[in-house]
């Protein structure tokens, strides 16, 4: 007999919308159940997922939008087909809008709200003036306090700098001249290394031979140079100014090698007259890291000029004393201390470090935790804890003396020629068969 044939599969229904609508929910059904039964018509049904209750204050609306770009062919024409990217926008709910605002979180880096000195047209008097720096007050009364109790404190500068190089018992002619040479030393070289106080007055300065002083001054930088400089300047204050220096900034710009910062800081600190800020290359250096300027000054020259024109004339002469010091200890040229200048802490500088600045942070942190855990058992009267770290310190002391003592070879191990006592050898025995 033959096998019978498998029966047929049964036919596959496709199930469609419209099969599912028997499960779709009725909101009016419980309310006019009296309707639905006069009703002659099926009743209009809705699809399962549309029937899902969508309130727009507790779901979040999805907006798509399309963004076409073209493609281009080997030969450079645009092809009819497009790549269709699609980008998903979140809307926000309307409880977020009707929400209350929350109080805006002050910004950490308050260097982005820096303004540089900028010109503007006084409403009243129709004349142009320039605005200071928004920031420059804070940021300079936090330099100062740095330079008389914080990290850069003691610097160069405050022992060895030219208006403290005059020797007090000279006579004021000759400390004149002590701050003009020491300045026209100064160019190129370190405070340190510039020191003239080998009873230095004119008379010696013009006997002394060229090739003399280049040897006495070879340390400083530009030292061939400085020694021409130094035998003319020598021969014009003997001839034109009666043995002095000049008390002007004209006359003093007038010597050969001294410039506009050489005469104003010479001006301030043998005549004890300000007419304007001495600028080196610290001064330069830091300001424009600050953004003080509007723009970038490109010369120590134009950077006086910049400052001139908002800052108060009576820190003209402190300023110099202020950024050299701060140059010299914490914004060094090379390897700046960001993390220790309380500018880069607070966020006033721009050009500030991020990596140093956390550090600095983290490291203020632990400090001030520390600080306030000892000010606490201190106030708690809580010396057990000192206590036992001292015993546990004896213990340790006392324990590391005598492992020295133990450790310590005996007289007989230490006479020379003496060979050292081995501990003995066990030797096995062993079993010939």
């Amino acid at each position: 007999m033959l096998p019978e044939a498998p029966s047929p599969p049964p036919e596959l229904r496709r199930i469609t919308r419209g099969s599912l609508a028997r499960f779709a929910y009725q909101s009016d059904v419980a309310s006019s159940s009296k309707e639905t039964k006069n009703a002659t018509t099926a009743p209009q049904v809705t699809d399962i997922e549309d029937a899902i209750p969508s309130d727009s204050a507790t779901t979040r609306k999805r907006k798509r939008a399309v963004v076409t770009s073209s493609t281009t062919t080997k030969r450079g024409s645009k092809s009819s087909s497009s790549m269709v990217v699609k980008k998903e926008e979140r809307e926000e709910n309307e409880d977020e809008k009707n929400a209350v605002a929350r109080p805006a979180i002050p910004m950490r880096n308050s260097a982005m709200a820096h303004k540089a000195a900028r010109k503007v047209i006084d409403p009243v008097t129709q004349t142009e003036k320039v605005l200071p720096p928004s920031l420059w007050k804070p940021m300079y009364d936090l330099v100062k306090e740095m330079r008389l109790t914080g990290p850069a404190k003691d610097a160069a500068v405050d022992t060895m700098g030219c208006e403290r190089l005059a020797l007090p018992t000279a006579s004021p002619l000759d400390q004149r001249l002590h701050t003009l040479v020491a300045l026209m030393l100064s160019s190129q070289t370190k405070d340190t290394t510039n020191a003239p106080r080998r009873g230095l007055n004119l008379a010696n300065l013009l006997a002394v031979d060229p090739a003399t002083l280049n040897e006495l001054i070879w340390v400083v930088g530009f030292h061939n140079n400085k020694t021409k400089y130094l035998k003319q300047t020598a021969e014009i204050l003997r001839d034109r100014w009666a043995g002095d220096i000049p008390d002007s900034i004209e006359g003093l710009t007038s010597l050969p090698g001294v410039g506009p910062k050489m005469a104003h800081l010479c001006l301030s600190s043998a005549w004890g007259r300000t007419e304007g800020i001495g600028v080196d290359v610290h001064v330069h250096r830091i300001t424009n890291l600050w953004g003080w300027h509007e723009g970038k000054t490109k010369t120590p020259e134009a950077t006086r000029l910049a400052l001139q024109a908002w800052l108060p004339k009576d820190r003209w002469r402190e300023i110099n004393w202020l950024l050299v010091g701060f140059g010299q200890k914490v914004c060094l040229p090379v390897g700046r201390r960001c993390g220790d200048c309380e500018l880069g802490l607070q966020g006033l500088c721009r050009a500030a470090e991020k990596g140093k600045v956390i550090q600095g942070r983290k490291a203020r942190k632990e400090a001030a935790a520390i600080e306030v855990e000892a000010h606490v058992k201190a106030e708690d009267g809580d010396e057990d804890g000192l206590v036992i770290e001292e015993y546990i310190k004896r213990e340790e002391e006392e324990v590391g003396s005598m492992d020295m003592i133990v450790n310590e070879p005996k007289e007989e191990d230490t006479k020379e020629g003496a060979s050292p006592k081995l501990p003995p050898i066990k030797q096995r025995r062993t079993r010939r068969g």
